[in-house]
Order: C-alpha cells, then structure tokens, then sequence
C-alpha cells in the first residue's frame, strides 16, 4: 500500500528543509509550492479565475501573475484571502492528485487542510515556529519588507488550528539539525506502522 504524508505549517516555519529528508526514507517529494505557480501560469485557466476575481491589477504587461500586486490585495484582508483560496484550490487539487496516484509521498504543501488535500493523506505533520523566526526567514526569503511579511503571517491559521488538525507536530525554533532529527523520528514511526494504515 501506498503512504501519502503530509508536511504542512504556517509561512516562515522553516519546514521546506524537511524535504531534503524524503529522497532517504524512499517518498517522492511533491511541492505544492510549485503546483501552485503552475496552476496559475500565463494562459492557464487557473490565472483566468484568478483575474475574474481580483481584477486586471494583478497582471504584468506580459499578461503572466504578478505574485506581488495578488499577495497585497489577497491578503489585505480575511475575506479576501479566503477568496484566493476559494478560486485557486479546485486547480491545485486536481494537479496535486495526478501525481500522487503511485508510489509513497511526502507532500510539502501549506495549505494542506484548507484545501482539503489532507483528505488523501494517511498522516499529517504541521511544523511550528515562533513569530520572530517566522518573521526573518519570510523577510529574507520573500525579500520582503517586515511589515509585507506581518501581513502575510497574518492571513494565515494560528498554532491551535495546526494543533488540532495534524497527526503529529515538530517544533522548529533551535537548530535545523535537531528539527530535522525531530521530522525523521516522525518519520520512521510513520513508515514503520504504515502496512497498519
């Protein structure tokens, strides 16, 4: 039987770096990072729905996404977060599930239960960080200013929704070393009961 694990958490909680770990315990990473900038390439209808709702602005000359302008008016505000959710998680979901049909998986993906991807999972692992990390690793990744990235952190779930949602949950504050230690004991718990999913 095939094992789906899903890796998720809030922006800035340092928890891509878990994916180098995946090649060693045999799963096939699949980043729904770049799912998602493929469903809303220039042309795509992904991209369409996403100009039908929130307007021409969030388009650069070429016709192709400016990330930037969608970031600061999706995120303005929650209702407007939510409709970036509402219209780009049907065309991530149907890529994502064309390349989880074979073979065992860790699934790096943010918004894994929103859009509702976690249904398709035999486990779930959030990783959490605190606010002052988060905040310099989306500065310095984004290259964004602090205040972009407070908004950003902002429009996403707080610690309890990930502590309610996730079959396990690693802490990310001190060394990548010891966090990465942390996800492979995870790991290897999960693969060693996987015949009993």
């Amino acid at each position: 039987m095939s094992i789906i694990i899903g890796l998720t958490g809030p922006t800035g909680s340092g928890k891509s770096s878990a994916g180098s770990l995946a090649k060693d315990f045999g799963l096939k990473l699949i980043d729904c990072d770049k799912i998602a900038r493929q469903a809303v390439e220039k042309g795509s209808d992904g991209l369409l729905a996403l100009t039908n709702a929130f307007g021409k602005d969030i388009l650069q000359t070429d016709g192709s996404l400016n990330r930037k302008a969608l970031a600061n008016v999706a995120f303005s505000t929650r209702e407007n977060t939510q409709l970036l959710n509402d219209t780009i998680f049907p065309f991530i979901r149907t890529l994502v599930l064309n390349q989880t049909k074979s073979g065992n998986i860790l699934l790096d993906a943010p918004t894994l239960f929103e859009s509702g991807i976690d249904k398709i999972c035999n486990k779930t692992v959030a990783v959490l960080s605190n606010k002052k990390n988060r905040l310099s690793r989306i500065t310095i990744r984004d290259n964004l200013t602090e205040e972009e990235a407070l908004l950003r952190m902002s429009a996403g779930k707080n610690d309890d929704f990930y502590l309610k949602n996730a079959d396990y949950v690693i802490y990310n504050n001190d060394t990548t070393e010891q966090f990465l230690g942390e996800f492979k004991q995870v790991l290897q718990q999960i693969l060693k009961s996987g015949e009993n999913l």
